[in-house]
């Protein structure tokens, strides 16, 4: 479980980090929940909404991993 927790907190890490140069090209910013400023001339996106999508995503993936993994 705790091994679950790291990966999931990696994974939104680099999401994080990626969304002001190559996410918001795909998006990712602009759904509803999703809250950006501007603060001392640079622009600050805190993705609330896109977070919660792209962990239901990523939790529909590993169900449907966990279910056809012969190995696991």
């Amino acid at each position: 479980m705790i091994r679950w927790v790291a990966v999931i907190f990696v994974g939104l890490t680099v999401f994080y980090a990626l969304l002001p140069w190559i996410l918001v090209k795909i998006g990712v910013g602009r759904i509803i929940g999703d809250v950006k400023f501007q603060l001392f001339d640079r622009i600050f996106v805190l993705p609330f909404g896109s977070a919660v999508l792209w962990s239901a995503v990523a939790f529909l993936i590993a169900e449907i991993v966990k279910r056809t993994c012969a190995f696991c």
